[in-house]
């Protein structure tokens, strides 16, 4: 048991690699919901005046490496800044391109939060220069917000007759 999960053992019942094996389980679904949705229809289709799929996707890209990155390093920066070095699109506008980010996304994520420190969770924190919370609190709006755009999916995939993955297969 690493030192994290001792600290938090002691007095916190969710470990930060427990929260971030939930946040994974969420993203690893989401990323399924995103290769089920036909290339054609991911920036164009929209329903009662939301977002086409792809914006959505975009958007959960530009939050999950820097809100993990902000989490871990109290550094809260936006994803292009994260990834200049590595040559990404970080606003691509294909499906492909969509995957690649969000494996890369995947991989900082899991790199960054082995920084995370004990205690972190209960300090209080200003992400993006606008949530403003305890950082256990912000984590959960991550997750929260990937949750709706992620069921936002779920209705355009069944309204164009597609099967989407179950939402328990995490």
């Amino acid at each position: 048991m690493n030192t994290q999960e001792t600290t938090a053992a002691a007095g916190i019942t969710l470990t930060p690699s427990d929260l971030l094996e939930q946040w994974q389980g969420h993203r690893a679904l989401t990323r399924r919901v995103i290769e089920a949705f036909p290339e054609e229809k991911l920036f164009t289709y929209t329903i009662g005046g939301m977002r086409p799929f792809g914006e959505l996707a975009a958007e959960l890209n530009q939050m999950a490496a820097p809100g993990a990155h902000g989490v871990a390093t109290r550094q809260w920066i936006e994803l292009k800044d994260l990834a200049k070095e590595e040559g990404l699109d970080v606003a691509p506008k294909t499906k492909a391109g969509i995957l690649e980010l969000w494996d890369w996304t995947t991989t900082h994520m899991n790199k960054i939060w082995e920084k995370l420190e004990p205690g972190r969770f209960q300090e209080s924190d200003l992400a993006f220069g606008m949530y403003e919370g305890k950082v256990w609190w912000l984590c959960l709006y991550f997750i929260d917000n990937e949750i709706h755009h992620r069921g936002q999916g779920y209705v355009y995939l069944r309204s164009l007759g597609i099967a989407p993955p179950p939402f328990w297969e995490r």
